[in-house]
């Protein structure tokens, strides 16, 4: 929505008519929020001694304050959205959250410790940083030209007219930043402290890994767009290229690709810093049962659900992973098995 279409005078009703039970709701989920955001990097953090909190740039307040980072760029970027009451900078300032707060940690992780010292950047910190920045750059831009298509994101609809429950919603996306990629912030924060740590096998495994992830996703988004922007394809589900081995192959990418993260990072775990594999099992966890799969998978229910090809396409077809096609034949027969048991 552009400022020319906006108008104030419509939105101040919206908020002088919040009941007080709209504040107190979403003041509950900002502080769950901010709770998870701030165990995972308490958990994080590793055995570090009390005392280095009050040390500037020490690994464990680098970490801090990059996940602090996280939370500012969103709350800043709500502002203007609650105005205009538009999400379509949503998506967009996620990325510009991973951007910012991979490079604040790689910068802080390497800054100076006192007068006269170098900067010292760690080699592992500085290719996962730059895996991070080409993933969040190119679903950045995805995702932003999509809904500069659409126009809107219908998730949005009954949120961004209530300013409280807005605000909850970018202060998630703090914590989701925060999870997802604890692993390069923990990588990054301790890069002065690791930077004598040579690349291991270990490391390598991991970038392998990101990469086949990465892989996937961009090829699976990308057959995907195209099969919508063909006109014979209106009203039809996709079931071509990587799209006819998996439901959701692009979920499969990102999920192996935030496994790569960790794996690559592992290498100098100590401690509960082990606590970042939260990281690929909390976008597991996210796309497979909050916001990923069970949306996408209810609206196709919707649409084609009473279609027998449909149902045949998923009985025969895995929720998630690459795999080869079942032989039903018939709609009564099972669906493949999901993710969540294999």
């Amino acid at each position: 929505m552009c400022a020319s279409e906006h108008k104030g005078s419509d939105a101040a009703p919206i908020i002088e008519g919040l009941p007080p039970n709209r504040y107190v709701r979403a003041l509950i989920v900002c502080s769950v929020a901010i709770g998870i955001a701030w165990l995972t990097t308490f958990m994080a953090a590793g055995s570090e001694s009390p005392d280095d909190l009050f040390k500037v740039l020490s690994p464990v307040n680098n970490l801090y304050l990059t996940v602090f980072i996280a939370f500012v760029v969103n709350w800043i970027a709500f502002v203007p959205a609650a105005i205009y009451q538009t999400e379509k900078y949503f998506d967009l300032t996620g990325s510009i959250t991973y951007f910012s707060c991979t490079l604040g940690s790689l910068l802080l992780g390497a800054a100076p410790l006192y007068d006269g010292d170098s900067w010292k950047f760690n080699t592992r910190a500085i290719v996962q940083s730059c895996m991070a920045f080409v993933w969040c750059i190119r679903l950045g831009q995805f995702l932003f030209s999509r809904i500069k298509k659409d126009s809107k994101d219908k998730r949005f609809d009954q949120i961004k007219i209530n300013p409280p429950r807005f605000f909850g919603v970018w202060t998630i996306q703090g914590t989701w930043v925060t999870m997802t990629a604890i692993c390069v912030f923990v990588t990054n924060s301790w890069g002065r402290a690791n930077a004598d740590k040579d690349l291991c096998v270990t490391d390598f495994i991991g970038y392998f890994v990101w990469l086949v992830g990465f892989t996937i996703e961009v090829v699976a988004d990308g057959q995907k767009k195209a099969f919508a922007a063909n006109p014979d394809n209106k009203g039809k589900w996709i079931d071509e290229g990587l799209w006819y081995y998996s439901r959701h192959p692009n979920y499969f990418g990102e999920i192996t690709l935030w496994l790569g993260q960790f794996i690559a990072s592992s290498a100098t775990l100590v401690d509960s810093q082990w606590f970042c594999v939260i990281s690929p099992l909390f976008v597991f966890f996210l796309l497979m049962k909050v916001s990923g799969v069970p949306m996408l998978e209810s609206r196709g229910d919707e649409k084609w659900g009473s279609e027998p090809g449909y149902q045949l396409y998923k009985k025969n077809t895995h929720v998630l992973l690459i795999l080869p096609k079942g032989k039903a034949t018939n709609v009564d027969a099972p669906l493949m098995p999901a993710a969540t048991a294999v």
